[in-house]
């Protein structure tokens, strides 16, 4: 279980980096986001569901 939430939280970061890169650049390109909008929104929802089974592992093994 730990290994589990170990790699949740290691996803998540990863996931955060990445979007705080690329979400200024979509948004700075010329016609960026009409064409990365699902990307970005696909990206952010991933993040969220992420930040809930952190969550949800943490509650498990405390």
């Amino acid at each position: 279980m730990i290994l589990a939430f170990q790699l949740a939280v290691f996803t998540l970061i990863a996931t955060s980096l990445i979007l705080l890169i690329s979400v200024p650049v979509v948004f700075a390109s010329p016609e960026g986001w009409s064409s990365k909008k699902n990307v970005v929104l696909s990206g952010a929802s991933f993040w969220i569901g992420l930040v809930f089974l952190v969550g949800i592992l943490n509650s498990l093994i405390s």
